[in-house]
């Protein structure tokens, strides 16, 4: 079954040495040897694993050597698997705003990720909203971290709820909320059923744990609305999907997850 991997990250050592939180949290949960990992091997392990498209982006933070011009390198090397997704610093402005839209414009770049912990300002904060408005004239969608920050941050900057705010004075903009809210999955879930732009992205988890209303809504009412993610290097793709093919979810549901979703927001075909 086709798949397509929303949320993968473009890190290396260099990143990990910049942010040493990241770091902290690969030792944390026994997996520091894939912070070694870099271009090679994300294209490898999709491949591997039969991942069709992985949106890949670099992380706007002070200090890391990936930028937004390596993804595009990369992207350039792999088009028939990679897509770029850019990164740029929301407290930059304007200046944010005119990188964002040359990326799109001029680079290729498919869509605009962020994750708000690294700026210390939640979602809904106004440093966002010229962003979001040329994510809206640009067409492209906005991937935003939701749920617990994982690193040892505060978590109140991903909670599902600065989202609500967000969707309702950008009613155009597609919003795709990351790591599935977790552990407040149920406010993501109410979210993404109120607003029709609002999707959610499950990379971070293994689909064997998500939980039972997760399923239940991926199922049912949900089943246009949840998208595949690894968070890669955090995951090897073959291993979530191994996961999904032991939910028992109906074909249908499995392949809007793990492939129509997403091609339908990006126009793939």
């Amino acid at each position: 079954m086709r798949a397509a991997d929303v949320w993968a990250n473009y890190w290396d050592a260099d990143f990990f040495s910049a942010y040493a939180p990241m770091q902290e949290l690969y030792d944390r949960v026994g997996i520091s040897g894939r912070s070694m990992l870099g271009g090679a091997e994300l294209v490898a392990e999709a491949t591997a694993a039969g991942v069709e498209r992985a949106v890949v982006s670099a992380t706007a933070i002070d200090g890391d050597h990936r930028s937004n011009h390596d993804v595009a390198e990369l992207c350039a090397s792999h088009p028939d698997r990679l897509v770029p997704c850019a990164s740029v610093d929301p407290r930059r402005g304007m200046s944010a705003v005119r990188q964002l839209r040359s990326l799109v414009r001029d680079d290729g770049f498919v869509g605009l990720k962020l994750l708000p912990f690294l700026y210390d300002l939640p979602p809904s904060d106004a440093a966002y909203y010229p962003l979001y408005a040329e994510c809206i004239e640009l067409e492209i969608p906005v991937l935003i971290l939701t749920g617990h920050t994982a690193v040892l941050k505060p978590n109140e900057t991903g909670r599902p709820h600065h989202l609500d705010e967000v969707a309702l004075f950008f009613p155009e903009l597609t919003i795709v909320g990351g790591h599935a809210g977790h552990p407040w999955t149920d406010e993501l879930l109410g979210l993404a059923w109120k607003h029709e732009r609002l999707f959610i992205d499950t990379s971070g988890h293994r689909p064997k744990h998500f939980s039972p209303q997760l399923i239940q809504f991926m199922r049912t009412y949900g089943s246009h609305k949840v998208l595949f993610g690894t968070g890669w290097p955090m995951m090897d793709p073959a291993v979530l999907l191994a996961d999904v093919a032991g939910l028992g979810l109906p074909d249908d549901v499995t392949e809007r997850f793990l492939w129509a979703n997403a091609a339908a927001i990006w126009g793939w075909t």
